[in-house]
């Protein structure tokens, strides 16, 4: 559960206790700031941190069952934060997502994390190599863990991006089959809304001021991950209409590609019809001449024959103008 456990004092790490007991004393004998971060624990697991930093038991079940929205609230002098990391798959061209609940409290924080992103170890070898920031106490740490989330939306945003442009040369090409992947693509990019933008009114709760004990150097550094986190919602937000627009180029397209194709089968229908009605017609006249009844004029006539043929090709030729003209052939 817990997968890394360390004391800090004056931005260095000093101690690295093995339990959540000597974490706990840890931070009243260094008077540090203790950060402990837990992967994936169960309710029972995590009970037991609750009860050794008096964690307020809402936080503790939004913690445990995970699924939840991006948020900041406040429960004591404990702060609760939600965040939505997510990371671009190359190899399937798809978006995952993960969840971390963040604790933070006067001399500790304490991180929850439901997914495999974002990378904690690296928030944490970087501010271990920052201890002038890391000085800054807790909320340093909390800004430091949002960074990088937003940072990780970056690659996001740019394979989305490609994803879009590939649907666009597809849509133009005449694939029908794309429609399935916009839906999809359509699904992932308001997911990845859900999890961008709510970061941003948290990010402007800190920046505020709501939270008192924010040092004012800090507030500019988080007010330089809200505008990140700005930039990335707005994009995401464009790739929606786009998205959009491009569902219905491409409802369009296959449209007329379907009437086109209605057409050229009516088409050939017209084609055949006039042929077959061509062709009827000698037919019936030869099926007349050819049943030879006694009592018929035409049989014993010197140019019954040749009238015979003249009359078929009389009314062929006449059908094929009347079709010719009407664009049936």
């Amino acid at each position: 559960m817990i997968v890394d456990s360390a004391i800090y004092v004056d931005g260095k790490r000093r101690a690295e206790p093995r339990s959540l007991r000597e974490a706990c004393e840890a931070v009243r004998y260094h008077h540090g700031v203790a950060w402990i971060g837990l992967y994936k624990p169960t309710e029972e697991e995590f009970s037991s941190v609750a009860e050794e930093f008096d964690l307020h038991e809402l936080a503790v079940e939004d913690a445990t069952e995970a699924h939840q929205r991006p948020k900041l609230e406040r429960y004591g002098k404990t702060l609760f934060v939600v965040l939505r990391p997510a990371r671009y798959v190359d190899e399937t061209e798809t978006v995952e997502f993960g969840e971390v609940h963040v604790f933070v409290g006067e001399d500790f924080v304490i991180t929850v994390r439901h997914g495999e992103a974002p990378n904690l170890r690296g928030v944490r070898s970087r501010m271990e190599n920052e201890p002038e920031l890391l000085q800054l106490g807790t909320m340093a740490i909390l800004h430091a863990i949002m960074d990088r989330v937003v940072d990780d939306y970056i690659p996001v945003v740019n394979g989305l991006e490609k994803d879009i442009e590939e649907i666009e040369a597809e849509v133009f090409s005449g694939n029908a089959a794309v429609t399935r992947r916009i839906y999809e693509l359509s699904r992932e990019v308001i997911e990845f809304q859900r999890a961008a933008k709510p970061l941003s009114n948290v990010l402007e709760r800190l920046v505020r001021g709501e939270v008192s004990d924010v040092d004012p150097e800090l507030r500019r550094y988080l007010r330089d991950v809200q505008d990140h986190a700005l930039q990335v919602t707005e994009r995401v937000s464009g790739f929606r209409d786009l998205l959009q627009n491009i569902l219905n180029v491409n409802l369009t397209l296959v449209t007329i590609s379907q009437n086109d194709e209605a057409r050229l089968q009516n088409d050939e229908v017209k084609k055949i019809s006039a042929w077959a009605a061509i062709l009827f017609a000698p037919t019936v006249i030869a099926g007349i001449y050819g049943m030879n009844f006694r009592r018929m004029p035409e049989l014993s006539w010197t140019f019954g024959y040749p009238y015979a043929i003249l009359l078929m090709l009389a009314v062929c030729l006449g059908l094929y103008i009347i079709f010719r003209r009407r664009g049936w052939l």
